[in-house]
């Protein structure tokens, strides 16, 4: 082996040694750490950060009216310090989507945004109500961009959401879907 081969093998073993050391000490760099059992953050204390726990967990979606057929698998948890919900959803017809959804303690509400594999945002926002989490907004579409009301409650051991349209700026009001969600079952 030459000169430069053995500075080479030496400076690429000298490096790997570096890197494993750091990971020894931080642990492995693409290591999950679970925010859910995370310290919640002081500025995530007050209780209406929690009005939407029940969400949390990994569910199967029936709609209503087909309630023995799994439509979707959606795993909610809660991320950055117990701060945000975090939603990732697959429909069994390969729609797929993500939400990230924040009580915003400066104007009293929740916030939801949510994207998907079909280009679609939507942002909604409300409150609890009677148990109830309303929130309400913009779906945006490549077909326009309908208001949207989504209710989650919590209901036998899972929870419900149902969610409505409107096409002419809430004067009216058609049902979108009605879903019941339960634990995953593999």
């Amino acid at each position: 082996m030459n000169l430069i081969s053995r500075w080479l093998t030496c400076g690429f073993i000298s490096i790997f040694i570096s890197v494993a050391g750091l990971q020894a000490q931080n642990g492995p760099a693409t290591a999950a750490r679970p925010d859910s059992k995370a310290p919640k953050s002081a500025h995530c204390a007050v209780p209406e950060y929690r009005q939407f726990d029940f969400w949390i967990g990994d569910w199967d979606a029936f709609d209503t009216d087909n309630p023995t057929v799994r439509s979707a698998r959606t795993r909610v948890d809660l991320i950055l310090d117990g701060c945000v919900l975090r939603e990732t959803y697959e429909g069994t017809d390969g729609h797929q989507g993500q939400s990230f959804s924040i009580y915003d303690s400066s104007r009293k509400l929740w916030h939801q945004s949510w994207v998907t594999n079909r280009g679609e945002l939507l942002v909604i926002e409300g409150k609890l109500d009677a148990g109830e989490m309303i929130l309400s907004g913009v779906f945006h579409t490549m077909a326009g961009e309908p208001l949207v009301r989504g209710i989650w409650k919590p209901v036998d051991g899972g929870f419900r959401e149902t969610a409505e349209k409107s096409t002419d700026g809430g004067k009216t009001w058609k049902p979108w879907f009605d879903l019941v969600f339960r634990p995953h079952k593999p």
